[in-house]
């Protein structure tokens, strides 16, 4: 009697449908930042004709394009993230060069919920540019062009090396953002 009485408190109990664990994201957290001149990150890069804050969580590479000598990776290893930055000489250019630029922002607009646009201008310095930032599930959180308006043209966006999820990088985010508007305000033609 006690078996049967186990089978069938066994045989109810199995009825019960299970629901499925929603994936959950790693916590991020990310560093405290000092910075650097970027000039003095490495002796190669003082013959670079800008410099601008840098980040010691960052480590700079120097980028093999083919004509172009003063490109560069600036790579976060611990958010496993790259600033893109490359560099063009103005030769009555600026026009296609500033196209270019909005051409690589708003490749992102069909998967960006906005982009706002923040104008900066130190006139003092000879630096004038651009900063977006991508809201959304875009491949580019942030980028930026800065220019003389005569002689130099820098451009840099931002990249995760996993697919875009706005939620879960919101960290690394919000990390980078605030080193690129550091680079941007601090950014100098030598």
């Amino acid at each position: 009697m006690v078996c049967l009485l186990g089978m069938a408190v066994s045989l109810c109990a199995c009825n019960k449908a299970t629901t499925p664990k929603p994936y959950a994201y790693f916590r991020i957290t990310t560093p405290d930042t000092a910075y650097i001149p970027f000039a003095e990150s490495a002796p190669e890069f003082k013959r670079y004709p800008y410099t601008f804050a840098l980040s010691q969580n960052a480590q700079v590479k120097r980028r093999n394009e083919p004509g172009e000598q003063y490109w560069i990776d600036v790579w976060y290893p611990t958010l496993d993230a790259t600033i893109h930055c490359s560099y063009k000489p103005i030769r009555n250019n600026l026009g296609k060069l500033s196209d270019d630029a909005l051409e690589f922002v708003y490749r992102n607009a069909s998967h960006a919920s906005a982009i706002p646009e923040r104008e900066y201008n130190h006139p003092e310095a000879n630096v004038y540019g651009v900063l977006f930032d991508l809201e959304g599930n875009t491949a580019s959180s942030c980028q930026f062009f800065i220019t003389d308006s005569t002689r130099h043209f820098f451009r840099a966006s931002v990249y995760c090396n996993c697919p875009p999820n706005a939620d879960s990088l919101a960290p690394v985010y919000d990390y980078l953002r605030k080193d690129v508007i550091r680079m941007v305000e601090s950014f100098k033609w030598k």
